[in-house]
């Protein structure tokens, strides 16, 4: 995982929470799948993360529930909301 400087850990968390939504979301899935995982993909990582997954799916739930529509990357999704450099 190779992170740019100073955005690393925002970068890392954001992908790895979104590789969690996308994982509990399933293939292709739709708005209702998506909703279903954003709950359960927050409490399946633990306490720590999952405040901080939580914080993310709040602020961003448009963009990541578009995003997994659209089968987008959880790294581009997480550059595309700021938490990773493009």
């Amino acid at each position: 995982d190779v992170a740019a400087p100073g955005r690393g850990i925002k970068c890392s968390l954001c992908t790895k929470i979104l590789q969690q939504i996308k994982a509990t979301a399933g293939e292709d899935p739709d708005e209702a799948a998506v909703e279903a995982a954003l709950g359960k993909a927050c409490r399946a990582l633990g306490k720590r993360l999952g405040r901080v997954c939580k914080r993310l799916v709040k602020k961003y739930r448009e963009q990541i529930s578009e995003a997994l529509q659209n089968g987008d990357q959880p790294r581009d999704t997480c550059a595309a909301i700021g938490f990773c450099k493009a």
